[in-house]
């Protein structure tokens, strides 16, 4: 491996959620400040990395989806050594590459809606599919997505669904739908946790009153914003990530969150079960992209078009917790991964779910809402 001389990044551990990041402790820092892999740690407000040379690669991504195996390969492979940063949030990400962050990186991981702000914002380059290898080996639905037709600035990483996990031991009964929640809540009180996130909220309260996630129907939206305002005061917080360890010690019965998150926690105590709300929910995708002004692009199809190689693909599915797009990946996996319907769905439930899309200045109304909803 080449010998590391590397700005400071921050470090993320492969247990951390798709929306977390986490501080580490001295002992994580000490045992990794002398790694060879392009480990480094940095303060959450440092500047972005500088350009860096032909033999590394700068890449801005999600806690928990990459780690120090994953880093060791690639470079063993190519000679590149990688430098990760994390966001927690698409919009954190969308803030700091339009402050002039994107030309540090040569490879950013957004969500599907983002890819389409990102596309209309003209921050992305269009990927020279002739240096691409693995487009054709995606499934179906990721091959000509609705968020990027013909994959021409995107190529899908992950996916995956939004739903509930549950203490099985604490609830009497096992919840079907997202109007569980509002049928139950004085026995769930407190003990209940949704999103830090307005689309997937909102969208929940939308699905259950049988609109779309993605309605610009501003009497819908006051509708759904109406019902989460009756269920508010059972809410124990607005959260994302918190929701795990309390899950875990049972302080928590019910967490809406994202099933890659469920199937890590579940490993961990098998009491706990998830659930995607049969009247529908969300189906996300994460993406890679290179963005203009890329210090290293070379790199940065290499590091896609090892990212798209099957058996890499299918050790991520079993280590992080990824659900693949790739076909050929997804027959690597052991049959109990490929039968795990928290990962891999069955259509009956993928066709209730829908991805979330940008609804362009109406999400002024979803914002005003989502401020009145979660403020006081």
């Amino acid at each position: 491996m080449p010998p590391t001389n590397l700005p400071i990044s921050r470090i993320f551990p492969a247990n951390s959620t798709r929306r977390q990041f986490l501080k580490n402790s001295a002992a994580a820092i000490s045992g990794l400040a002398v790694s060879s892999c392009g480990w480094r740690l940095a303060d959450v407000q440092s500047a972005p990395p500088v350009k860096g040379s032909a033999d590394q690669l700068f890449i801005y991504t999600w806690a928990g989806y990459t780690d120090e195996a994953l880093l060791d390969r690639f470079a063993e492979k190519t000679g590149i050594r990688v430098v990760a940063d994390v966001f927690s949030s698409n919009e954190e990400m969308l803030a700091r590459v339009q402050a002039g962050g994107g030309r540090a990186y040569s490879i950013i991981y957004p969500s599907d809606y983002m890819v389409v702000q990102m596309t209309e914002l003209g921050l992305l380059i269009p990927l020279d599919q002739s240096i691409l290898g693995g487009i054709d080996r995606l499934r179906k639905q990721f091959q000509n997505p609705v968020y990027d037709p013909g994959n021409r600035y995107s190529v899908p990483l992950s996916w995956g669904t939004t739903g509930l996990i549950y203490n099985s031991e604490q609830l009497k009964e096992a919840p079907e739908d997202w109007n569980y929640l509002w049928e139950h809540k004085q026995e769930l009180a407190r003990r209940m946790t949704l999103a830090s996130d307005v689309r997937e909220v909102m969208g929940a309260a939308l699905r259950m009153l049988g609109y779309s996630l993605n309605s610009t129907n501003a009497e819908h939206v006051k509708q759904a914003y109406e019902k989460l305002v009756e269920l508010k005061p059972a809410i124990a917080s607005f959260t994302t990530d918190a929701w795990r360890p309390q899950m875990l010690t049972g302080d928590l019965k019910v967490a809406m969150c994202y099933s890659s998150d469920a199937n890590e926690v579940i490993s961990d105590n098998d009491k706990l079960k998830y659930v995607v709300p049969k009247s529908g929910s969300s189906l996300w995708t994460d993406t890679l992209v290179i963005p203009k002004g890329a210090p290293n692009p070379e790199a940065a199809y290499q590091w896609i078009n090892f990212m798209l190689q099957p058996d890499v693909a299918a050790s991520l599915v079993e280590r992080l917790s990824f659900s693949t797009p790739l076909e050929d990946a997804f027959t690597l996996l052991p049959p109990e991964v490929r039968q795990n319907d928290i990962l891999f769905p069955p259509a009956s439930v993928l066709k209730k779910c829908e991805g979330v899309a940008p609804v362009g200045k109406f999400m002024e109304v979803y914002d005003r809402y989502w401020t009145k909803l979660t403020s006081g």
